[in-house]
């Protein structure tokens, strides 16, 4: 039995629906003789389309149903009636997923935004019914056309999670434990590394109503760009991270190096992606609390050049924390909900109040009536000045 709960790579079937036949009958009825032709046309297919959905993260659904099949149109029949088009089926998908070409592994659509949608297998369309046959030389035809077939691909389905900010450490470093400081979400955090079995991502409240989202990306291991420890599974989720936030741990914990950890991080994104490096990017030094991390923060500095911000993830109401949310929101810039702002096109208040203003002067210049008009009104008699 199918047991896992997060999917982030899925093959399906898709098939548009084929297209109702044409009909071939003709009118029969009292009073009529010689009705002639009236077979009306067949439904079209319908399409399979995919849409952008924020209320999902994984592509579960498609796991467990991979058979995309849209209806099928309907046949023709007398009295020219149209046969009913097959309805569409539309599959949400989350926000992120890319649609290749299972057997050439071309890319066919990139879904990236809430309700983007991209039909991805087009209908077949209806037959012709003999009604479109007839002439004054061929006045009874019996010929009629099938409905065509609907386009029918095999898709792989990839998610890569998008999020503005992308939480990149070894394994063990506290990239979850941050997630829970600075957000409301619940990931599974634990004193053994390898916590963290697929991205996590939650969001970064602030008092004006802003929002930022954070993914919690599984601990990347040297080789992880090869594929080692799964690694380009999870490094494809980073790629459309916005700001990428380097956790080290700074304590050693686990018997490593700190500026090791951050100089091999470099290198694994580098190989992976290189412009990737080019992205703003925070450093942060965790477990802060621990005796070790002042020494290793020296050292740490001197071998890379880099100065981190220091935090420990045990006071999610501390000054690390709060620094880190406040330089995510200075290098992201995200606009409160609720805020409106205006198109380039369209004109700002300053100048809808000159426009009135100038408006009004017209108007006031255009209402004034001058003596030499006054004089020359035939309505009114009134003395000339010359006499």
């Amino acid at each position: 039995m199918k047991t896992r709960k997060f999917i982030d790579h899925v093959v399906v079937h898709a098939r548009a629906g084929r297209g109702g036949d044409g009909s071939g009958s003709f009118r029969r009825e009292a009073f009529a003789p010689l009705g002639g032709p009236d077979g009306g046309d067949g439904g079209r297919g319908g399409h399979v389309i995919f849409r952008g959905s924020h209320d999902l993260d994984s592509l579960i659904a498609l796991y467990f149903a991979p058979q995309l099949f849209a209806e099928h149109g309907v046949s023709g029949s007398g009295r020219k009636m149209h046969g009913r088009n097959g309805d569409d089926l539309v599959v949400p998908v989350p926000c992120g997923t890319e649609i290749f070409n299972a057997e050439t592994g071309e890319l066919m659509a990139d879904i990236t935004s809430d309700g983007q949608e991209v039909l991805m297998a087009r209908g077949g369309g209806g037959g012709l019914g003999n009604v479109h046959f007839k002439s004054s030389t061929h006045q009874a035809p019996t010929e009629h056309t099938p409905g065509a077939a609907g386009d029918e691909f095999r898709l792989r389905l990839e998610l890569k999670i998008i999020a503005d900010a992308g939480l990149i450490g070894f394994p063990n470093a506290g990239k979850s434990s941050l997630l829970r400081a600075v957000s409301k979400a619940q990931p599974q955090v634990a004193g053994y590394p390898f916590t963290t079995l697929n991205p996590i991502v939650g969001t970064v409240e602030y008092d004006d109503f802003s929002r930022l989202s954070v993914a919690d990306i599984p601990g990347i291991i040297e080789g992880a760009s090869s594929g080692v420890g799964l690694g380009l599974r999870f490094l494809k989720h980073i790629s459309r991270s916005s700001v990428l936030v380097y956790v080290v741990d700074m304590a050693g914990v686990d018997n490593r190096e700190p500026w090791s950890d951050y100089n091999t991080l470099c290198r694994e994104i580098s190989q992976y992606d290189a412009s990737m490096l080019e992205r703003p990017s925070l450093v942060l030094a965790n477990k802060m609390d621990l005796p070790s991390a002042r020494d290793n923060l020296e050292c740490f500095i001197q071998e890379t050049g880099v100065s981190p911000l220091c935090l420990s993830t045990l006071e999610p109401a501390g000054r690390g924390v709060s620094e880190f949310k406040t330089m995510l929101k200075d290098i992201l810039k995200p606009r409160p909900r609720g805020s409106w702002e205006a198109d380039a096109d369209e004109p700002t208040t300053e100048t809808q109040i000159n426009s009135a203003d100038a408006s009004a002067q017209q108007s006031a210049a255009a209402d004034f009536i001058t003596d030499e008009a006054l004089r020359q009104a035939p309505f009114l008699d009134l003395p000339n000045a010359e006499n």
